[in-house]
């Protein structure tokens, strides 16, 4: 198992969480990510708390202070979030792990006729890492992105919240880079449809907890 770090950081005189995964060997990662996304080896992931009205357009700049810190040089990927992340929601399936922070006080609609939204109100996101212990083709890894975001969908549905998520949720998935490969990651696969389950139960976790 992969287990996050959770670290503690001063910005502007405010205590601010990161989670970090440094892999002990690099993986095969597709990510959604503001920093490090694409498909790629990658060295590291973090998940990084950021103030509410954090509105820098310098993230690299940013994430790369931020690694430095922690002395992480190669390549990674990170993922930000006002929400506390030290609440991170854990999720084991069959030897597939999933770590997920949630914030959904303004979900939204994929459809919506809303193209830019920015009227000041505290933002939510739904930030996921998940960790395959096989590996698998570079299509079938993209297509777990789907399965993922399928299942936060799906998750939001099931609570009751009107929305397919929020306007700045981001998805991570990183596999071994040997092996044999799967060649399938949709939801009806065996390791799609783990992945699938273990988001799902995290984001309702994480939806019914914050909206109790």
């Amino acid at each position: 198992m992969i287990q996050p770090k959770l670290h503690s950081r001063f910005e502007g005189g405010v205590a601010l969480d990161v989670l970090s995964w440094r892999l002990a060997t690099p993986m095969l990662v597709a990510a959604t990510a503001v920093s490090g996304g694409g498909l790629g080896t990658r060295h590291w992931i973090l998940n990084i708390q950021v103030p509410h009205e954090y509105a820098r357009r310098d993230v690299e700049h940013h994430v790369r202070q931020i690694a430095r810190h922690f002395d992480l040089r190669e390549d990674g990927v990170a993922m930000l979030t006002a929400v506390p992340v030290r609440g991170v929601l854990h999720e084991h399936e069959k030897g597939l792990d999933a770590y997920v922070t949630v914030g959904v006080r303004k979900p939204t609609w994929a459809a919506s006729d809303a193209e830019v939204v920015n009227d000041g109100t505290e933002p939510g996101t739904i930030n996921v890492v998940a960790f395959l212990p096989v590996r698998v083709t570079p299509g079938a890894l993209l297509n777990a992105l789907t399965t993922a975001t399928e299942a936060k969908a799906q998750a939001l549905w099931d609570v009751g919240i009107a929305g397919t998520g929020t306007a700045s949720d981001a998805v991570c998935i990183a596999c071994p880079l040997g092996g044999d490969e799967e060649m399938f990651l949709g939801p009806r696969s065996v390791w799609g449809s783990r992945l699938a389950r273990a988001v799902h139960r995290a984001v309702v976790r994480g939806a019914r907890s914050e909206w109790a």
